[in-house]
């Protein structure tokens, strides 16, 4: 793995940037990272399909035509990292190069004509960066990751925050294919052969299988599109056994024109996809998995993770994330903090995750202020549900979404979040939209200031609302703070009341 270190070019103020080189079987990727964040932010992403593995499936080398554009890719990539003062630079190789013989040829081209030093990753390094890539985008992951290249399998069975048991199955998206084009049983003997290797397969049963790989993700997104999923995020998009079985049965049945037609789906994974559903359908019946659910995140996000210091990946991603964007866009620091511990006297007792999502609504209550104030709502609710987030589902979104919609004063019966209850039970909704209401009310009293509400309560009691300043602040208690403060009591069925705090 290549480092290069450029912080002599670095001018002050700059930000620290990371890149990743991923040569794998179907393509040649360059990925360059902000290097100072939990969560990852892209700064650019550009992709070449080299089709590397083609070449080595039908002769075990990669074509004069695979090296040239691979040559062509690679010396683009190592100029725009220069350029970007790239300060660590990852260039890795898996599947194909690994098993390529002319793989030397290769290694020598990328150092002497593109200044890259490639390493090839073996087969138990990919099992397990892709493993810390879904612990990377879904910390609680427990089950089973796979990651489907071009020209292998890779399996680990992940647990509290680590990847443990691991196999590397040669079995990937252009051998499937290849397979299936065979015809007859060619397909099934093969997933059948390579599947008899994964020996601790009962360390999977009743759990998830995540899977990984754009072939895989693919297939995450033509189910959203068959059944009109109304929220255009593949990761930790979730499905049942029973859908993958419908995808696998239905695929052969569906025409390239028509998977052409749909928006986001890669008409280069299109081939693949029937293979891709056979194989996920029996490593989920192998595995015994209750489910299957989809990681964006890979063995790029790996590598990065596995390079941040432990407290850095102990961190929550989103809650993390959620405060670099606060840091952005919001007004004053600390209100966050303030806001959560304000508000804690209204809606405790409460379930952990629902502690967590007020927790990023209160970081969020306070970024789309720049907005014109008629879009604020939409704003917040946009951000909501269509950031770049992770270690969020669509439920979770929908969570956040109502409580930002709220926050800026959206209505429950707005079109808008129409399609919020196709994501999120209603009863959640509504809780997430009285934290909302509970965020505006605590936004207009302290104009988003931490101060004043150090010198308030708000709780329950009996069937009151009872908000409450010290003396000196008594003046915030204005009309428009008491029209918010009884729009949130009538949305919790209590009874607004203000008060003094004497003592």
């Amino acid at each position: 793995m290549a480092l290069s270190t450029t912080k002599d070019r670095r001018r002050a103020g700059d930000i620290p940037v990371n890149a990743v080189v991923d040569i794998g079987s179907n393509s040649i990727r360059l990925v360059a990272f902000r290097g100072d964040r939990r969560t990852p932010l892209v700064l650019f992403n550009e992709k070449v399909m080299a089709g590397l593995g083609r070449g080595v499936a039908d002769t075990g080398a990669i074509t004069p035509e695979g090296l040239e554009i691979a040559r062509a890719a690679l010396t683009r990539f190592r100029l725009l990292c220069d350029d970007m003062n790239v300060d660590r630079l990852h260039a890795f190789a898996t599947a194909a190069v690994r098993d390529a013989k002319n793989r030397d040829a290769f290694l020598e081209m990328a150092k002497k004509r593109c200044a890259l030093n490639v390493r090839i990753l073996s087969g138990a390094e990919e099992a397990r960066l892709a493993a810390y890539g879904v612990i990377a985008g879904i910390p609680n992951a427990d089950g089973v990751v796979g990651d489907l290249g071009g020209g292998s399998l890779e399996l680990v069975r992940v647990k509290k925050g680590k990847p443990h048991s691991h196999l590397s199955l040669p079995i990937g998206a252009l051998k499937l294919d290849a397979a299936r084009k065979v015809g007859g049983r060619s397909l099934a003997d093969l997933v059948k052969k390579a599947l008899a290797e994964v020996k601790w397969a009962g360390q999977g049963k009743g759990l998830p299988f995540y899977m990984v790989g754009g072939s895989w993700r693919a297939l995450a997104q033509l189910h959203m599109h068959l059944t009109d999923y109304p929220l255009p995020v593949v990761h930790q998009y979730a499905m049942d056994v029973a859908a993958i079985d419908h995808l696998a049965r239905a695929l052969p049945n569906l025409s390239p024109k028509r998977l052409r037609g749909i928006p986001r789906l890669s008409s280069a994974r299109i081939p693949q996809l029937p293979g891709a559903a056979l194989l996920l359908r029996a490593v989920v019946k192998r595995l015994g998995s209750s489910g299957v659910i989809a990681s964006s995140y890979g063995i790029r996000e790996g590598i990065l993770y596995a390079d941040l210091p432990k407290d850095i990946q102990k961190e929550d991603p989103l809650v993390s994330a959620a405060k670099q964007e606060a840091a952005i866009q919001g007004r004053f620091p600390l209100h966050a903090e303030a806001l959560m511990e304000w508000m804690n006297g209204m809606f405790a007792p409460e379930m952990p995750d629902h502690t967590r999502l007020r927790l990023v609504a209160c970081v969020l209550a306070d970024t789309a202020w720049r907005a014109h104030p008629d879009f604020r709502a939409e704003r917040g609710l946009e951000l909501a549900l269509h950031g770049n987030w992770v270690g969020i589902d669509g439920r979770e979104r929908a969570l956040l979404g109502a409580a930002l919609f709220a926050a800026y004063g959206g209505s429950m019966n707005d079109p808008a979040i129409a399609d919020l209850p196709r994501l999120a039970a209603r009863e959640e909704l509504t809780r997430a939209f009285k934290w909302g209401l509970a965020l505006r009310l605590g936004q207009r009293l302290t104009a988003g200031t931490a101060r004043p509400l150090e010198k308030s309560r708000v709780y329950r009691e009996g069937g009151r609302l009872v908000l409450t300043l010290t003396p000196r602040y008594q003046p915030l208690y204005a009309e428009a703070v008491a029209r918010r403060h009884e729009a949130l009591a009538a949305a919790m069925g209590l009874v607004a009341v203000f008060d003094v705090e004497r003592g």
